[in-house]
């Protein structure tokens, strides 16, 4: 595999990540798209990478460094997606090790990220890399 992980940072790069993060997250417009993470970058410090092979789009992730009293100094990640025509290529892998890696050079306490309930696939994936299932998240739409 001769691909590439790359922080996504100019309006086209922002956008190629675009196809992929919608499996994820399918209510994102792509009019709103480069705005949004725009945002997220410069209000809460959120990080847009890509696993690139013959200039595709492979993997994306988002994520921020972060603090809290509860967990201290930590490294969360906000979305995490393999393109569907990609899967069980080891994409996955690749982005999983370098998102580590990037925490670990950060100097994280912790690493963590939310998966939906339904994402079982994923949910094997993560355990498999080493989390555990640590807490219960709740919400409530407004």
């Amino acid at each position: 595999m001769d691909s590439i992980v790359k922080l996504m940072q100019t309006d086209e790069e922002i956008m190629s990540t675009f196809r992929t993060i919608k499996q994820l997250r399918p209510h994102l417009i792509e009019d709103d798209f480069l705005e949004k993470i725009k945002r997220m970058q410069a209000t809460y410090g959120y990080h847009l990478v890509a696993v690139i092979e013959d200039d595709e789009v492979k993997a994306a992730a988002g994520y921020r460094v972060t603090e809290s009293l509860a967990w201290g100094k930590y490294f969360y990640v906000d979305d995490l997606i393999t393109d569907e025509e990609s899967r069980r290529k080891g994409y996955a892998k690749v982005l999983w090790d370098w998102l580590i890696e990037q925490a670990k050079i950060n100097d994280c306490e912790q690493f963590h990220l939310d998966s939906g309930v339904h994402r079982y696939d994923a949910h094997r994936f993560y355990l498999k890399g080493g989390l555990d299932i640590t807490c219960h998240h709740f919400q409530m739409s407004l």
